[in-house]
């Protein structure tokens, strides 16, 4: 019996940019895995619409913006990290044997901005500025957390969007608090910062006070450099790019989509790994 193809897609809007269909392919090439792996422009409000366009072929899902909270509450159930951040990015298509589908939701955003500061040397933080409040904030808190951070300080264009980020903290068990970003001068020193704006977005941190050689991870990678990333190098501080954040997040969506647990090691994973990062120009560390 031919077994049924397996596609994958990532979906968010917008979605051209993405590198996510180079990372995966890359994979599943190393792995002898003849899968397909899609990126599809799902506007807002359209993602319920997209699950029911798919087949029972339709084998994993990786979220973006502006879906994320829609994939939360898609998910028939979800892992820890999940209900912590209130952020799903990854979805797990799974079918009884009359075709109907369930989906189990998971958080990889926490595993890739941990291993991406890891890469540049930082195992641990004492002050955490996170600087925006959509949902990739909320795994920004978790992985805070996850650094030892005593502290996180939330800077935001709005800060009525969020105080829920206070809430996750209370999750993740990290004291969180929310400033405008009309205060951000006033902010004790940091010596992490993680960006979670669009790249098309134009916020200095020069006025953020931070220890010498400080940590700025900028979770945008196109276009890259950014200004944000430019300015806190020109300052001495180290930066480390989205990307690498994106290729670390993505292993372990394939460690789900191949063995259905973030936790069960591919096999030859570091030849996995490596022709991941080497599929979007990244070398392993």
């Amino acid at each position: 019996m031919t077994p049924q193809p397996r596609t994958l897609a990532v979906v968010g809007h917008p979605i051209s940019h993405s590198l996510s269909p180079a990372l995966h392919q890359a994979a599943y090439s190393q792995l002898g895995l003849s899968w397909s792996y899609e990126a599809v422009d799902v506007a807002p409000g359209e993602f319920d619409s997209f699950l029911a366009s798919r087949d029972s072929t339709l084998h994993g899902i990786s979220v973006t913006m502006p879906h994320k909270a829609s994939a939360l509450e898609a998910a028939d159930n979800v892992d820890l990290l999940s209900e912590r951040t209130g952020s799903v990015n990854t979805l797990l298509c799974e079918y009884n044997d009359d075709g109907v589908r369930s989906l189990r939701g998971f958080n990889t955003d926490v595993f890739g901005i941990v291993n991406a500061l890891k890469d540049s040397q930082r195992e641990n933080a004492r002050h955490v500025a996170v600087i925006g409040s959509g949902a990739t904030a909320s795994s920004a808190v978790a992985a805070a957390a996850e650094l030892g951070a005593e502290h996180v300080s939330i800077i935001a264009r709005t800060p009525q969007k969020a105080f829920y980020l206070e809430t996750v903290g209370q999750e993740c068990g990290v004291n969180v608090s929310v400033h405008s970003i009309e205060d951000i001068s006033s902010i004790s020193e940091v010596d992490v910062a993680i960006s979670t704006l669009p790249g098309n977005v134009v916020q200095s941190l020069s006025s953020l006070s931070r220890t010498t050689q400080a940590t700025l991870l900028d979770v945008a990678y196109s276009p890259w450099p950014s200004l944000r990333a430019t300015e806190w190098a020109s300052a001495g501080g180290e930066v480390v790019s989205g990307l690498r954040m994106l290729a670390h997040q993505a292993l372990m969506q394939v460690r789900i989509f191949v063995g259905g647990s973030p936790f069960e090691v591919l096999a030859d994973e570091e030849a996995v790994k490596s022709a991941m990062f080497a599929s979007v120009g990244l070398e392993t560390l």
